[in-house]
């Protein structure tokens, strides 16, 4: 069948008609030649021209558009189902199969579809076709290369009034972007006529941003959703929470309700690893933890006030500064507080009170980066005040291990994703520290001065070789670590396990010889013990101190004594006729003044 398509249009619309018909060359003009230009003409001779053998031939160069790979998976629910069955109702789908079963052409289909079977696990058997052939040069040894890191990009806010970069998200899919959050954080300082916007930036290309976000307040965290790369979620200044889809441009798709929202700035945003991709939870410093679904965001699915007490009280909740969820334990949340305390909770606990399972109490300020280890989920590492510290669960009055006390305040940290024994730490003076307790303890393996102005975010990049620090006057780094820092070394896990089950074990230890020293304080306090038991040990350690003290000063006072008394003799000549015996004499007087002499007061 052809199909044919009449372009039709109106005579109007055509120009005024051009009528032809042949007549005879007319001259219009002559023009004579001017034998003064002849004389002025000068005859070349010889004349010489070049010929080229070869076809000329120019370079074209074209830059096609980027093609976008896209994976998309599909979730077969109902299968073949028929539509009378209900693939939930066991006894439907029994009753089927049995019905199936019995046919005769299933039998056959069966019959033939096995041989073909058979012959490709027979064929599987005979060959492993998952045989790794050269797994002897996988293994990694562990060099003597310095740690080491080269800045190699820099994103600069475009703003004239600068803002700070406040939080980094790489993108899911190649890690080819990275969305920069950028708000000032000073409560109601922020400068008349600072912009609003946030930005994601191509790193192929730095000088300007590829997308720019609009929100209707500054954003203070802004994450990459892992499932749908083009969806975007972001906590404002003002408590809203706002998604955007970069498919339907800069402006936001979705946003919460003011009254349904927080009433602090949210500093903290994830997506939970849910089936349709669309469930997140937030939470901010006005104590309340909110879950939510992108696809409904006039109110939260659900809302936990982060009151120790367990009472519930908006008023004595503490204020969330950071965010922890590890997929692995879907119903497990941690929250860092602004009171430096850690707070772990159970959502589907039976009731809100039993949703705070229990608290970690270690920091003297504000906990500004909590991170599970992503090898080892026990273990979680928290940055606040002038220190980092890795906690153990089973380990809740104190922190494992802690870094020395930094002359500067910490901003963030977190672990590499690749090597369980690095992670990193950002300071308030530009410093960026890249700590390897299996290598050195005490000090970072690595310390880096990043920039003069403070660092305020820091996110560390799937494969761990890249590094991105946002700063307080909006500047994003992009760093690159050295191989030894981002591939896992021989025995590693191994090893940061028995570093941190040891660790872990002391701290056991620790906790309970304390808690023992407390009861027994405890029931002194209470009158337990008789007063004479209560002073005499008092009485017995003052005694001890004091003599340990007497017998210090007069092995002191005697080692000086001697050493004042062979100076002198060394000084001193030595008079004729006085006999050996006499010296001797002399010395031993000496000593013997000098044991019995007493520690000045």
């Amino acid at each position: 069948m052809e199909i044919v398509y009449v372009y039709v249009k109106k005579r109007s619309e055509f120009g005024k008609p051009c009528n032809f018909s042949d007549r005879q060359a007319e001259l219009n003009i002559n023009i004579p030649p001017n034998p003064e230009l002849a004389e002025q003409f000068v005859e070349r001779n010889p004349v010489d021209t070049g010929i080229q053998c070869s076809t000329s031939m120019s370079e074209h160069e074209v830059n096609t558009e980027r093609f976008e790979m896209e994976t998309r998976g599909i979730n077969h629910v109902e299968g073949g189902w028929p539509k009378d069955v209900n693939p939930l109702e066991l006894e439907q789908t029994i009753r089927f199969r049995k019905k199936v079963e019995k046919d005769e052409n299933y039998i056959n289909t069966i019959t033939q579809l096995g041989s073909i079977m058979e012959h490709c696990i027979k064929q599987n058997n005979a060959i492993d076709i998952y045989q790794e052939y050269f797994d002897d040069e996988d293994a990694v040894e562990v060099t003597d290369e310095a740690p080491s890191a080269k800045t190699i990009n820099v994103l600069r806010d475009p703003q004239v009034i600068k803002r700070s970069a406040t939080h980094l998200s790489w993108h899911p899919d190649g890690n080819r972007k990275l969305a920069v959050a950028y708000s000032c954080l000073n409560f109601q300082r922020a400068p008349e006529g600072m912009s609003h916007e946030s930005y994601i930036w191509d790193l192929e290309n730095p000088n300007k941003p590829e997308i720019v976000l609009k929100p209707s307040s500054p954003l203070v965290t802004l994450e990459y959703n892992p499932k749908d790369s083009h969806v975007l979620l972001g906590g404002c200044y003002n408590g809203q929470l706002a998604c955007w889809d970069t498919r339907k441009g800069s402006l936001v798709a979705e946003l919460s309700t003011v009254e349904f929202s927080h009433r602090d700035p949210v500093y903290g945003s994830i997506w939970l690893q849910s089936k349709t991709g669309t469930e997140c939870f937030s939470a901010s410093t006005d104590g309340q933890v909110m879950w939510w679904d992108i696809r409904k965001m006039s109110e939260p699915t659900e809302v936990v006030i982060l009151d120790i007490a367990r009472k519930e009280q908006l008023e004595n909740a503490l204020g969330a500064i950071s965010l922890e969820f590890e997929s692995t334990l879907p119903t497990k949340f941690m929250v860092g507080t602004e009171q430096g305390i850690v707070i772990s909770c159970n959502r589907k606990a039976k009731t809100s009170a039993e949703k705070i399972v229990c608290t970690f109490s270690g920091h003297h300020g504000p906990i500004y980066a909590l991170q599970r280890n992503p090898f080892y989920p026990k273990n979680f590492l928290t940055v606040g005040d002038w220190t980092a510290r890795i906690w153990s669960e089973d380990s809740r009055e104190s922190s494992i291990m802690w870094t020395k006390y930094h002359m500067a305040y910490l901003t963030d940290g977190a672990w590499s994703p690749v090597r369980p024994a690095v992670f990193f730490t950002t300071r308030m003076d530009g410093t960026l520290d890249i700590w390897d307790f299996v290598f050195k303890q005490c000090d970072p393996a690595l310390s880096l001065k990043v920039c003069d102005e403070a660092l305020f975010c820091l996110r560390v990049q799937d494969n761990g070789c890249f590094i991105a620090c946002g700063s307080q006057l909006g500047t994003t780094t992009l760093l690159e670590v050295s191989n030894g820092l981002c591939t896992l070394q021989k025995n590693e896990k191994n090893t940061a396990s028995l570093i941190f089950e040891r660790e872990t074990r002391r701290e056991k230890i620790l906790e309970a010889r304390h808690r023992e020293m407390r009861l027994k304080e405890k029931g002194k306090a209470e009158g337990r013990d008789d007063s004479l038991r209560e002073e005499e040990p008092t009485f017995h350690l003052e005694e001890l101190v004091t003599k340990a003290e007497d017998e210090f000063f007069n092995i002191i006072y005697s080692e000086l004594k001697k050493k004042e008394t062979e100076a002198m003799k060394k000084t001193k000549p030595k008079q004729p006729g006085l006999e050996a015996d006499e010296e001797v004499e002399g010395e031993d007087l000496g000593e013997e003044e000098g044991d019995g002499a007493q520690a000045p007061t």
